[in-house]
């Protein structure tokens, strides 16, 4: 029952192997969405990826940056110390910095106002549906990388809430959802003064049947 990516100590993600173990989230397929999404962008300076995981989203990004001919800063925090780990084991190659705790409150406060992509794979799943998840996620893989509360936003919630603070004008904040929680997310935020946008891959060759789907929502610049 064990998630084959931890016994073999990697998984494959954008064209890439991470390094992941027990212990630790493993990177859906999916989510290559929100790394499109993120290089469809305009070329940023300042990368930060919350939720970080074993590093994946943000080191995938960099290196798609990289080949298209910019190098930004990278910063990504998670709260998971055994994710921690493989995320420097992943991302300190790449120049990034890597933070352990509990979102923003460890990234260097000499981002603020700075931030031009805040990435964040944050927990999505709603506390009653973890138990229907598949073994290899639902006994595997920590809590707090799956629990999002009773409607899966609780961490979306004070991810978007703080945003506004930290991104630069025109900055993104870029996520993913599941299909039926778009709704409330742009909701959200919009209420907090962000233009959100909904991108969605519906290919059918997708690892589910829903695909992904990612929400940016940008600071318009003043």
């Amino acid at each position: 029952g064990e998630p084959l990516e931890h016994v073999l100590g990697w998984v494959e993600f954008a064209g890439r192997r991470w390094s992941v173990g027990p212990g630790v989230f493993v990177p859906r397929r999916r989510t290559e969405l929100m790394v499109a999404a993120a290089l469809a962008l305009p070329a940023p300076a300042t990368v930060l990826d919350l939720c970080c995981g074993c590093g994946a989203v943000g080191g995938a990004v960099l290196l798609g940056l990289r080949a298209a001919g910019t190098d930004p800063v990278l910063h990504a925090s998670d709260v998971e110390p055994a994710a921690v780990v493989h995320a420097r084991r992943n991302l300190a190659p790449l120049g990034a910095a890597v933070h352990e705790g509990d979102l923003l409150s460890v990234v260097p406060s000499v981002l603020r106002g700075r931030v031009d992509l805040l990435l964040c794979n944050a927990p999505y799943v709603p506390t009653d549906a973890i138990a229907t998840m598949p073994p290899e996620a639902r006994d595997h893989e920590p809590a707090v990388a799956l629990d999002g509360g009773a409607d899966g936003l609780d961490v979306l919630r004070r991810v978007v809430a703080a945003a506004p603070g930290w991104l630069a004008p025109g900055g993104s904040l870029l996520f993913e959802v599941g299909t039926d929680q778009v709704p409330g997310a742009t909701t959200l935020v919009e209420a907090h003064g962000l233009r959100a946008a909904v991108v969605t891959d519906e290919d059918p060759d997708a690892e589910d049947a829903t695909g992904g789907t990612a929400v940016v929502a940008t600071l318009d610049a003043r």
